[in-house]
């Protein structure tokens, strides 16, 4: 029960710290920023599932972006319209992710160099063991820097790939 509390406290202290650097966007809108950043050409739907809200939720939250001159929609294909960061966008969408990466060190900056480690290896299990698949790993990174946590050294991607890949051997 203790830890249960523990591991809350620090899940309040993360999302107060994530409000205050997102600089007045609500999360959608940043995750939104954020994901745009690393993987272009996504629709509304698209980005609704990965952010965690209805598609018309995120046409509305889209259309402010698209208003601040963050996001333009392309060229329609079909029934979809893929959108895209502007250089403003991408812009802000660096600054969100520097901000982030800042206020999130400042929480593990007392560790010593071996009690980091330690930190890094338990979280890394942590995340390993709470990851579903690859829809989840799309909604729980979706305001990290994927640049740094790629491949290998992305826990929750990691195991994604194992999930899809063990999957795929059942089927086969």
């Amino acid at each position: 029960m203790l830890l249960a509390n523990k591991l809350g406290a620090l899940g309040i202290l993360i999302a107060d710290m994530t409000d205050l650097v997102i600089d007045g966007l609500s999360p959608s809108a940043a995750s939104m920023l954020s994901t745009l950043f690393y993987r272009s050409n996504l629709t509304a739907s698209m980005l609704g599932e990965i952010v965690g809200v209805t598609q018309p939720t995120a046409t509305r939250i889209l259309n402010g972006l698209v208003q601040h001159g963050w996001i333009e929609r392309q060229e329609r294909q079909g029934k979809t319209t893929p959108l895209r960061l502007t250089a403003a966008g991408e812009e802000r969408a660096i600054a969100l992710q520097s901000a982030r990466q800042a206020a999130l060190a400042e929480f593990t900056a007392h560790l010593s160099h071996s009690d980091l480690k330690a930190f890094e290896r338990i979280l890394d299990s942590v995340l390993r063991g709470a990851t579903t698949s690859r829809r989840f790993a799309r909604t729980t990174c979706r305001l990290c820097d994927h640049a740094t946590c790629d491949g290998p050294r992305c826990p929750i991607g990691t195991r994604a790939t194992e999930l899809e890949r063990q999957s795929e051997q059942n089927f086969s």
